[in-house]
């Protein structure tokens, strides 16, 4: 008994007789335009046609027109939130925006019409019945309504007549609820049809997600190639300046200001980065990013094991572009030697060909690999989709006793 009375005037069942009661406001302009043209056909000189005939062709015009007047792209975002707030539809299966292609825009004047045209029965119905079957079950109670309009009607010459109104009303009542009932429920199941997204709207939220984790991507990956060297660089010369402490206040004193010069540029970097975060949008290239023309300061940061060897001419005519991922390219492969094989001589080689630019550092293996970082490896995979932006590729593994890192970028690579 619980299921069939929860089922017509549950919460969720009242949400959408409210929702249908809302489609017949709405119905009502389109259906007083209606009766203007229904009128002169009607029989009659007034504005709204008494006969029932007259008052569904009304009808019939009013829904053409809000039809017609669904068609604009703001309809749908005003449909969906009434449908997401009463339907009991999950949110997500609904499409947000306006419509933006013609199968969306057809779809929302479907619905809208749809709910326009239920809605209007459903709360004329609601207007209408309710007092009749009140009227009717109070006849067997009341003599006033016996002698009525409404008695002489409804016993029809047959006085017992009189006494089937309250469970006639009862019924009547019943009706109503189940055919509100019935219309919310198709509502709810043509919603995610009508006003979901359609196939172009899902491939504009792709192309927007992938844009939106390509810019995180890109955060993450100069977060970690700035901020992790320059951990890396400082941990280093902190900890070589402690173990001389006493011995060799120069050694000392050239650490420090290591330490400073490189905490000062990683500051700049993260400042750039952050205001980036701060805005919520990728304007096309990170402000301050350091390229080639930095690269002795970065090798300078790094220690005295490390040598710089520049072929094929000079490189500050590198495109910015390439430049700028060529200079995080080596200050990744600096870190992990500092990581994994730290006091190891490295060799970094940049040589500059006509179309290309090879970058490459070398270091000895440690005789005692160190332990593996929790959540570590994302650098050198950041290395690769570096040159993979460009164009160019990229590899890092053992050659006979010595890591190599190895990056060619094309001088015609992209603008990331």
């Amino acid at each position: 008994m619980r299921a069939p009375v929860t089922a017509l005037l549950g919460r969720r069942a009242r949400l959408r007789w409210v929702h249908l009661v809302l489609g017949g406001a709405l119905l009502m302009p389109y259906w007083l335009l209606g009766t203007l043209v229904v009128a002169p056909f009607a029989g009659g000189g007034g504005m709204f046609p008494g006969s029932p005939a007259a008052q569904f062709g009304a009808y019939g015009v009013a829904l053409p027109l809000a039809a017609v007047t669904a068609l604009v792209p703001l309809a749908r975002p005003m449909s969906v939130a009434a449908a997401r707030t009463l339907c009991g539809v999950a949110p997500e299966r609904f499409a947000d925006g306006p419509a933006g292609s013609r199968a969306a825009r057809a779809r929302t004047a479907g619905w809208f019409t749809l709910h326009v045209g239920l809605g209007g029965l459903v709360a004329g119905a609601s207007l209408a019945l309710p007092p009749f079957a009140v009227s009717v079950m109070a006849l067997p109670f009341s003599a006033a309504l016996r002698e009525s309009e409404l008695g002489r009607f409804w016993s029809l010459d047959q006085r017992w007549l009189v006494y089937a109104g309250v469970p006639a009303g009862l019924a009547i009542l019943i009706a109503l609820a189940a055919a509100a009932a019935g219309a919310g429920a198709l509502l709810a199941r043509l919603a995610p049809v009508l006003l979901g997204p359609t196939p172009a709207d899902r491939l504009v939220a792709a192309e927007r997600r992938a844009a939106e984790l390509a810019v995180r991507n890109r955060l993450a990956r100069e977060l970690h190639d700035s901020v992790g060297h320059a951990l890396s660089a400082v941990t280093l010369q902190a900890g070589a300046a402690r173990r001389v402490l006493g011995s060799d206040p120069g050694f000392v004193a050239e650490a420090l200001a290591a330490i400073e010069a490189t905490a000062r540029r990683t500051v700049g970097e993260l400042d750039a980065v952050l205001g980036l975060l701060r805005q919520g949008e990728d304007d096309g290239e990170l402000p301050g990013r350091p390229g080639l023309e930095a690269l002795d300061a970065l090798l300078a940061a790094a220690g005295r094991h490390v040598s710089l060897t520049v072929r094929g001419g000079d490189v500050s005519g590198v495109p910015g572009p390439v430049s700028r991922e060529a200079y995080r390219i080596v200050q990744e492969g600096l870190t992990n030697a500092a990581r994994h094989a730290a006091g190891e001589p490295v060799t970094v080689t940049v040589e500059r060909h006509e179309n290309a630019l090879e970058i490459t550092l070398a270091n000895p293996l440690p005789a005692r690999p160190p332990a593996a970082r929790p959540g570590g490896g994302r650098g050198l995979r950041g290395v690769g989709e570096r040159a993979r932006l460009l164009g160019g590729t990229a590899e890092a593994r053992p050659v006979g006793g010595v890591w190599r890192l190895a990056a060619r970028l094309p001088l015609t690579g992209g603008a990331r």
